[in-house]
């Protein structure tokens, strides 16, 4: 998207950056540890190193940088008043190790007007803390970037506006993707509800030559096809819509990759195989290993991979066979490969080969919505749509 102002053009619209104050949204949305002592730690600060090359490259040009990001859902559970414990401290803290005076503000979304899109938090994000009105606004949170909230869309109408380079580089990435496929392009889609994803389906049919359903998303499809699924988790509401995603696919000379086999735990909770029908009360939480093989002989041929939701429930070692083997799949392949963040990205850092793809993406949601739509509220912001 070449229409979208770039921290060069930042630079010159404000005649330089020697002592302007820019406001610089990041996603430092990070995983916490609680301990019993009430000690909190950052488990992962990737988003907040993925950040560092915009805010760098501004304070080497003599700004200075307020940060602002939301953490966590701090009105959750009804309540009334923030949850403490989603306080910007620990992220601060960090923060400061890797960029020195630099200012954090507090969580975004302790803020109701955030979420709200309210036109007075808007007022106030300008207006700055200390009296000291911001000069212009950053976006570099790609994976709050398809959200129409306060702190996204809104300083873009008021004060000079860019991309970072953060999302300079996922925009390039996945419209890369959308608007430039090199075939066979495949897509790996996994997660557990179909219902997240039937938008991305949909339009990834239209561009891919494959795609492999893993995850809880493929009982769905096999109650699609009349097949048992005995207790295992699916959306009887959106039986008809994978229905029609089949037909579309087999309209369009599109395969679409179901597992063969799975794996799970019996009615009495034994670890077990089966095929791709299921017994009364049996549960699947992981796809087979025949299928995983199946997947990673897709992915080996392919040249494009996309990948977005594990293949089962990683977490639990039991479970974690399928989504290791299409992750190594995707280290292996000579493909370009994306993942999509979210629980992926946290796999393929479990198994420790998120360096052995091209590109990991920090917004999971994000990535779907802009390889859906080809386009995120934030971005139309930044180019006054």
């Amino acid at each position: 998207m070449s229409d979208i102002p770039t921290l060069e053009d930042l630079e010159q619209q404000l005649g330089g950056l020697s002592a302007k104050r820019i406001f610089v949204r990041t996603d430092f949305n990070v995983p916490l540890a609680y301990s019993d002592d009430g000690t909190v730690s950052i488990t992962d600060d990737f988003r907040i190193r993925a950040a560092l090359p915009t805010i760098e490259w501004l304070t080497e040009r003599g700004a200075n940088v307020v940060c602002a990001s939301h953490l966590g859902r701090p009105f959750a559970d009804g309540r009334t008043q923030p949850n403490p414990k989603y306080s910007m401290g620990p992220v601060r803290a960090r923060l400061g190790e890797l960029a020195p005076n630099v200012e954090l503000l507090e969580n975004l979304r302790f803020d109701p007007g955030e979420t709200g899109n309210s036109d007075e938090f808007v007022a106030q994000l300008i207006a700055g803390t200390d009296g000291k009105r911001i000069d212009g606004y950053v976006n570099d949170a790609f994976g709050a970037s398809h959200r129409s909230h306060a702190s996204i869309v809104g300083p873009p109408q008021h004060v000079p506006a860019a991309m970072g380079r953060l999302l300079e580089k996922e925009v390039q990435v996945l419209l890369g993707l959308r608007k430039k496929p090199k075939h066979p392009f495949v897509a790996v889609l996994g997660g557990a509800k179909v219902s997240d994803k039937l938008g991305v389906i949909g339009a990834l049919l239209e561009i891919v030559d494959e795609i492999i359903i893993g995850g809880a998303m493929c009982f769905t499809f096999f109650a699609a096809q009349g097949k048992p699924v005995g207790a295992s988790l699916h959306e009887p509401d959106q039986i008809d819509v994978c229905k029609a995603l089949m037909a579309k696919a087999a309209e369009l000379g599109k395969t679409i990759h179901l597992p063969d086999d799975i794996t799970g735990v019996d009615t009495q909770g034994n670890f077990a195989q089966f095929g791709s029908r299921l017994g009364e009360g049996s549960i699947g939480y992981d796809i087979g290993p025949g299928s995983a093989a199946a997947f990673t002989d897709v992915i080996m041929d392919a040249r494009m991979v996309f990948w977005n939701g594990p293949m089962g429930m990683f977490e639990d070692e039991r479970f974690e066979s399928g989504t290791r083997t299409v992750a190594q799949a995707m280290a292996d392949t000579k493909a370009f490969t994306v993942v999509g963040g979210g629980d992926s990205a946290a796999a393929l850092a479990k198994f420790r080969l998120d360096d052995e793809v091209d590109h990991v993406s920090t917004g999971g949601g994000a990535s779907l919505e802009l390889l859906e739509n080809g386009d995120l509220p934030g971005l139309k912001a930044l180019r006054n749509d």
